[in-house]
């Protein structure tokens, strides 16, 4: 006589969690991957900077800040300005 079948399903497969970029493309340049997010948690400030055009921004932070925040701070605030 054989075993019975089991009707216990198998585990769901996890999903693979891709990072968050932390390299984005200039709002001034539009050189791709060229600004580079720098985050001080420690003194809650962030700079992003362009290698290309040498353009900076700062801004605060808070410790669920993530570089793509502060990127879009940099994004809003160009916007704001024109």
């Amino acid at each position: 006589m054989g075993r019975r079948k089991s009707k216990r399903k198998p585990p769901a497969k996890r999903k693979a969690i891709m990072p968050l970029d932390q390299q984005f493309n200039c709002p001034f340049c539009n050189h791709e991957k060229s600004c580079e997010v720098k985050m001080d948690k420690s003194r809650n400030t962030a700079r992003i900077t362009c290698r290309v055009c040498l353009e900076e921004f700062s801004c605060t932070i808070n410790f669920l800040s993530e570089p793509i925040d502060v990127y879009n701070d940099w994004v809003d605030a160009c916007e704001s300005a024109n």
